[in-house]
Formats: structure tokens, C-alpha cells, sequence
């Protein structure tokens, strides 16, 4: 048993979701649910029903909104000893749009957003070293200078006090100045990190390529102890480590409702099996699930399994005539 209190910490912003109830043009969309969607956050809680002890670094708007998404956060189980509040800016905010099937566009309030200020002040390194492993990814050091300090100082922390790290690029192509500086920026912390979970589009857009297994190679050859995880969305993923390497099958979702949130799934699904020690294997075959349930309920974290639920999922997937030989 871990003496450490967290298993996982992370930062990031979260904001408030506008999520209309009509499949229309969002200028014709007049009624909408009120949700949230970050990230860190949705990880964290995605991390928190899997039965495992998370905490979320974040800074909110001293408002309505940043109420509602701090108390909404910290119902889930995550630990939000690390939330501060400003009254110097607001929470952000987030619109979806949902035109046809399951292709969705989002619209984005958070320039100049209370997250957006955050800086190196809002880490306490005790309370990062206080858990096993730290998470981050790709969106907090986009979002402002500020916040790409804070991602930096957070790895430094972590590196020094012999934290795994796992990072995960979740690439958001209008927040950066130039891609030149997302390469630069994501490719700099992917040496740093254990663990690194690019997309397959996100490889092609980093390095040049969305051939799996050259995304995976291309970030051995920067830290041959690293291992690396290629998300490949239903087909499932393809990871790559010193001793081994191969692709492991997706899970077919009946009916995708809403893809935003899945990889965010995926990741802890598998930093869940991380915790547990399993395999690396069984742990990306529980992430692959986890992303696959994810995308068949509407909001960004709604959908995430709780730990029953998802075993007793698995059993189905593994041993699908389980139920015709108990009868």
C-alpha cells in the first residue's frame, strides 16, 4: 500500500460547457444543458469513479461559474485542496455544436480567462510530491506564458523528486502562436515524460508522420526508457516501449453520442492499471474501453465508468458465452 495521499495529480483549466439540446446551427440553438468540460479535470473525475485517489491543480473565476465547476469536480472524489480563486478574471466558457451524426464543433471564451493567469505560484511542491504520479497535457502550457512556465516548473518538480510522469500532447491547434512553437514546446516536454500519449493525428502534426510506429520510435530515440502509446481511436492503440511493443484492439461503440472526453478517457483507464501495477498490455485494454464508453453519453465526463461497471464490461468483451454457460 502507497503512504503517498494522492495517486495522481494534475493541472489544468476547466471550463463551464454550453451543451445545446438541438442537433441545429448553435445560432439557432436556443435551449442548452449546463456541464463542464477541461482536460485535467475530466481525468481526474474519469480517474476518481475507477476507484483511485486524484488530485487537480486549478485556478477559477471567483464567480457562479467557478463555484459550480469546483463543487461539480470535488463531488466526484477528486481533491481540490489545490483550486484557488481570483477575482481578476472569469471562469471560461465553452459552446458545443452538434450539426450531424457525431461531428461536433466547439467554440471556445477563454482568452483571458482566470485559468489563463495561473503561474508557477499556484504549484506548492508538497503537494504535488504528495502523490505517485503526475499527469499533464498539452492544452495548460498552450494557454497562456504564464501557464507554459507553470507546465515546466511542474515537470521540473516532478523530475527532481523521481515522479513518473505521464503526458498526454491533446494538441489544440488554435491556442498556440505558431506550430512552430507547439513542435518546439510538446516535443521538449515528450522528452521529459515516462509516459506519452500522442494522438495519431497529433504525431503527424508534432513530427511529420501518422505512422504509429514512427510516432513511437521518433520519441524512444528522445528517451529510450520512455513509453509511448499511439491512440488510435476505435482501432484501438499502438504502444512501443524498450523490450516491447505491438497494437491492441479497440472497442466498438454502439452508438457514439459525443467523442469529446474519450481521449481524456483513454488516459485514465490506463494510468488506472498504472496505479493497480498491472500490465501494460491489460492496462491500454482497459483504456481502450474506458474510451469506447466514454463516447456513448453526452458531456464531457458524464459517460465515464465507474470500476464494476467496467470489469464487468471486460468479463463480457473476454468471455462473451460466460452468460450461455451459467444458465
Amino acid at each position: 500500500m502507497s503512504t503517498k495521499r494522492l495517486d495522481v495529480v494534475t493541472f489544468g483549466e476547466t471550463m463551464v460547457l454550453m451543451n445545446p439540446d438541438q442537433a441545429l446551427p448553435l445560432d439557432y440553438a436556443t435551449s442548452f444543458q449546463k456541464q463542464i468540460g477541461g482536460a485535467e479535470s475530466n481525468f481526474s473525475v474519469a480517474l476518481s469513479r475507477l476507484g483511485h485517489r486524484c488530485g487537480w491543480i486549478s485556478q477559477l473565476g471567483d464567480d457562479p461559474f467557478g463555484y459550480y465547476i469546483q463543487r461539480t469536480v470535488r463531488g466526484e472524489g477528486v481533491d481540490t485542496t489545490g483550486v484557488s480563486f481570483t477575482d481578476a478574471a472569469p471562469t471560461g466558457l465553452f459552446f458545443k455544436e452538434r450539426r450531424y451524426g457525431d461531428k461536433m464543433n466547439v467554440y471556445y471564451y477563454r482568452h483571458h480567462s482566470a485559468a489563463s493567469y495561473m503561474s508557477k505560484d499556484n504549484l506548492d511542491e508538497d503537494y504535488l510530491t504528495s502523490a505517485r504520479y503526475l499527469f499533464f497535457s498539452g492544452i495548460t502550457p498552450a494557454i497562456s506564458k504564464s501557464c507554459k512556465e507553470l507546465t515546466f516548473e511542474a515537470v521540473r518538480i516532478a523530475k527532481k523528486n523521481q515522479m513518473p510522469i505521464i503526458f498526454d500532447t491533446n494538441i489544440r491547434k488554435k491556442l498556440w502562436n505558431s506550430e512552430e512553437e507547439m513542435r518546439d514546446v510538446l516535443n521538449k516536454l515528450a522528452a521529459d515524460a515516462d509516459y506519452i500519449l500522442p494522438g495519431q493525428e497529433e504525431g503527424k502534426a508534432l513530427i511529420g508522420t501518422d505512422d504509429p510506429e514512427k510516432i513511437a520510435a521518433f520519441y524512444l530515440e528522445q528517451n529510450p526508457n520512455a513509453v509511448v502509446i499511439v491512440k488510435l481511436g476505435e482501432k484501438g492503440c499502438y504502444y512501443a516501449a524498450k523490450e516491447e511493443n505491438g497494437f491492441v484492439k479497440g472497442y466498438k461503440a454502439e452508438k457514439v453520442v459525443d467523442p469529446v472526453g474519450a481521449g481524456d478517457g483513454f488516459a485514465a483507464g490506463f494510468v488506472s492499471g498504472l496505479v493497480k501495477g498491472i500490465s501494460l498490455l491489460e492496462s491500454l485494454k482497459i483504456a481502450n474501453l474506458v474510451g469506447a464508453i466514454t463516447v456513448q453519453a453526452g458531456g464531457d465526463v458524464e459517460g465515464y465508468p465507474r470500476e464494476k461497471e467496467l470489469q464487468g464490461m471486460l468479463q463480457a468483451f473476454e468471455n462473451p458465452n460466460q452468460e450461455e454457460v451459467n444458465r
